[in-house]
C-alpha cells in the first residue's frame, strides 16, 4: 500500500475526497485516546498498525528481568503438569503464555486480577509491571550474528512481538493503551470481528506467520473467533539458534528407544561430547547443551521414571538442579526430533485456580464494556537435529463482550414453536411448531 499522499487517482478525485475526510476522522478518534498513527496504508485496513500510545517503555534492569522469569518459570511448570498428563510429545513456551495472559491482566481488577496474579506468580501485576518489560528486552538481546571457529557466520535468532488487534469503533481505555506500549511495546491493529470475523482471523493468523517465519500459518481455526470478538491480545516467540558443538549422526544406524510401558522403537540418534554442564540424582541425569554464543542452552534432563520425576518437577526443583551443574566430560547422544503442540489453555488455567477472567470477569481497566476472557490458544513447535533448533510459539487471548447480567444460552434442541411476525404491527405470518426435524428433509 502507498502512504496517503500518493494514493492513486485512478477511482477520481471524489473516491480520494472521501478517503482523505475518512482517515482525518479516524485520526481525530485517534488523538482523543493520545495515540499516534503509524507505518503505512489505508487507515483502517484489516491488519494494519493503526495505532500505538505515546507512553514511554518502562525502564527495565536485570534484576527485573530475572524476576518476572522465575514467574514464568514457575507458571510455566504448573501449566505443564497438567498438559504433559496426556500421552504423546508435549512442547510450550511459558514465556509466551505469559506475556499473552500479562497484556490482559493489565486491564485486569478486582477478583480476576487477583486470580491472574495467583496463576502467573505475579508476572504482570501492577506491582511488577516492569518484569516482563525488563525480561522481553533481555531476550532481544540475544540476537546476533556469531562467528564460530570456521570463520563462518551464523544466526542466533530469538525474536518476542506483541500486538492488539481490536474491533473498529470499540472504545478501549488509554491507561490500558498506555500499559501495553509501556510494558510490553505492542500496537493496535483493527479489524472488524462484527461484519468480517474471519478476514479478521486471517489477519491475526497472518500477522502470527510473519513473525514466526511460517512455522504458525493458523494460531486461531475456523470457528474459534465469535463475532462478538472484541479484542485479541497476541504474542509471538521465534527461535532459531545452531549448537555451540558439534553434533553428528551416529553412524551404525537406527538405535532402540524405550517408550512408556516399556515398549521400543528404532530411531535415528545423533552425538556429540565436549566439557560439558554436567549434574546426576538418585534417579535422574541433566546435562546443559550450549547454543552458539554461549547464551542460549537446552537443559536435557533424562529420569529413569519420567511421570514420577515430573509429578514431583516444580520451579524450586529445576533450580536446584541447574544450581548443581558443573563441568565434566560428557558424551550424549539423543534422537532429533520434531512436534507440535495445540493447547487450548482455559481448562488448564481453570484447573490452577484462574476463574473469573473467564465467568464473572472485571476488565474495567480495558473498556466501560463487559468483557470476558473466551479463549486461550496456544500453539508450539520445535525442530531439533545436529544443526541447532528451530522453535516457535504464539498465544492468542481472545476477549469477547458479555451482556451485563451473563450470557444465557437457548439450544432448540426438543420441539419448539415458531412465529414469523411483522415487528412494527405485531402481525404473525407464518406461525408452527416442530417434533421432528427430520421429516421432511
Amino acid at each position: 500500500m502507498q502512504p496517503l499522499a500518493r494514493w492513486s487517482r485512478i477511482d477520481g478525485m471524489r473516491r480520494k475526497l472521501a478517503s482523505l475526510i475518512a482517515a482525518k476522522a479516524a485520526l481525530a478518534a485517534l488523538a482523543a485516546l493520545s495515540i499516534v498513527a503509524t507505518g503505512c496504508g489505508v487507515l483502517g485496513d484489516p491488519g494494519i498498525e493503526l495505532a500505538v500510545s505515546r507512553a514511554t517503555p518502562l525502564p527495565g534492569s536485570a534484576a527485573a528481568a530475572e524476576s518476572g522469569a522465575d514467574a514464568l518459570n514457575a507458571m510455566g511448570l504448573d501449566l505443564f503438569g497438567v498438559l504433559a498428563a496426556a500421552d504423546g510429545n508435549t512442547v510450550i513456551s511459558p514465556v509466551s503464555i505469559g506475556i499473552a495472559l500479562g497484556m490482559a491482566r493489565a486491564g485486569a481488577r478486582g477478583t480476576t486480577a487477583d486470580e491472574m496474579d495467583e496463576v502467573t506468580h505475579g508476572a504482570a501485576s501492577d506491582e511488577h509491571g516492569s518484569w516482563l518489560a525488563s525480561l522481553s528486552r533481555e531476550l532481544a538481546a540475544r540476537n546476533r550474528t556469531i562467528r564460530d571457529d570456521e570463520d563462518v557466520d551464523h544466526e542466533v535468532a530469538l525474536h518476542l512481538a506483541n500486538a492488539l488487534f481490536g474491533q473498529r469503533g470499540f472504545d478501549l481505555h488509554q491507561e490500558f493503551l498506555d500499559a501495553l506500549a509501556a510494558r510490553f511495546e505492542a500496537g493496535l491493529r483493527l479489524v472488524d470481528f462484527v461484519a468480517d470475523t474471519d478476514a479478521a482471523r486471517r489477519s491475526i493468523n497472518g500477522w502470527v506467520n510473519d513473525q514466526t517465519r511460517d512455522r504458525i500459518p493458523e494460531l486461531i481455526g475456523s470457528g474459534q473467533l465469535p463475532p462478538n470478538t472484541r479484542l485479541v491480545l497476541v504474542n509471538a516467540v521465534y527461535l532459531n539458534a545452531p549448537w555451540a558443538g558439534h553434533w553428528s549422526a551416529m553412524g551404525n544406524g537406527p538405535l532402540g528407544f524405550t517408550r512408556p510401558g516399556g515398549s521400543s522403537v528404532h530411531v535415528p540418534m545423533m552425538m556429540t561430547d565436549g566439557r560439558l554442564q554436567y549434574a546426576e540424582g538418585d534417579s535422574w541425569q541433566a546435562v546443559e547443551l550450549p547454543y552458539l554464543g554461549d547464551e542460549l542452552a537446552m537443559l536435557l534432563v533424562v529420569p529413569h521414571d519420567l511421570p514420577a520425576f515430573e509429578a514431583a518437577l516444580d520451579a524450586d526443583r529445576l533450580a536446584t538442579i541447574v544450581a548443581s551443574l558443573s563441568e565434566r566430560q560428557t558424551l550424549v547422544s539423543m534422537p532429533p526430533f520434531e512436534f507440535e503442540t495445540q493447547a487450548d489453555l482455559i481448562p488448564t488455567l481453570k484447573a490452577l485456580g484462574m476463574h473469573a477472567a473467564f465467568d464473572n470477569a472485571d476488565f474495567s481497566g480495558i473498556s466501560d464494556s463487559p468483557l470476558f476472557i473466551s479463549g486461550v490458544v496456544h500453539q508450539a513447535n520445535i525442530s531439533v537435529d545436529t544443526r541447532g533448533t528451530e522453535a516457535a510459539a504464539a498465544t492468542a487471548v481472545m476477549m469477547d463482550v458479555s451482556a451485563p447480567y451473563g450470557e444465557v444460552e437457548v439450544h432448540a434442541n426438543r420441539p419448539f414453536l415458531f412465529a414469523i411476525r411483522d415487528r412494527a404491527t405485531g402481525a404473525i405470518l407464518f406461525l408452527g411448531h416442530v417434533t421432528d426435524p427430520s421429516i421432511g428433509m
